[in-house]
């Protein structure tokens, strides 16, 4: 995972981003924090850069909330455009956007806080409780949420394996666990809710601390 703020990006080597690839990772995760805040896409500059640097599928997320702006996402060559916000606030949009462009390129995600919705760059509070957005977005044709503990993002302090498992299972949809993942650890226990409906995790601090090897995390997960 890389978190997009112009001054923050310029520290990132391109060679890093080669080596996440060449270590296996399946996708690339971003997030445009200045997006979030401000409602629209604010660094695709950057995002330009990094999709001529990897060749792996690159997935972007942070205040996309027009149809106009997954347009011009997609059109860049972006593979997943990630839905937080509007998903609130505008669920027809999210409808209308998996109708145009398929349930493969239009992803939610859900932040959320003791099982709360936030939104607005997690500034402010949705009023809708996560599993119940997830439900809602299910009807409305998505088939992948990425669901974060907000209170363990950035922390190091587990991923919160049950929460995100229980959002599956009531959904019904593939949820991709994301926030807190520290160790080799939490994959293995995110790998045993698999059933449930935990498709993959997002891992982003725990790799630039070295504190988790992704060849060993992409070994376990593929494990039968």
């Amino acid at each position: 995972m890389i978190l997009i703020r112009k001054q923050y990006f310029l520290n990132v080597q391109k060679s890093w981003l080669k080596k996440w690839e060449d270590e296996g990772g399946q996708y690339l995760h971003l997030v445009d924090l200045d997006g979030a805040l401000k409602g629209k896409s604010q660094n695709l500059d950057v995002v330009e850069m990094i999709l001529k640097t990897v060749n792996i599928p690159v997935e972007l997320g942070g205040g996309i909330r027009t149809m106009e702006n997954i347009k011009q996402v997609l059109d860049m060559g972006v593979s997943r455009v990630i839905l937080g916000s509007v998903a609130v606030k505008d669920p027809q949009l999210v409808k209308e956007a998996c109708k145009k462009y398929g349930s493969e390129r239009i992803v939610v995600g859900i932040d959320a806080k003791d099982g709360i919705v936030a939104v607005d760059g997690w500034g402010v509070s949705g009023n809708v409780e996560a599993k119940e957005l997830a439900k809602k977005m299910a009807e409305a044709g998505v088939k992948h949420i990425i669901y974060t503990d907000i209170s363990r993002d950035g922390t190091l302090s587990g991923v919160n394996a049950k929460a995100t498992a229980e959002l599956a299972s009531y959904s019904g949809v593939k949820v991709v666990a994301s926030g807190g993942v520290s160790s080799i650890e939490d994959i293995k226990i995110l790998k045993g809710y698999e059933q449930d409906g935990i498709e993959g995790v997002i891992v982003g601090k725990a790799i630039y601390t070295d504190n988790l090897s992704l060849q060993e995390a992409i070994k376990i997960a593929k494990e039968g």
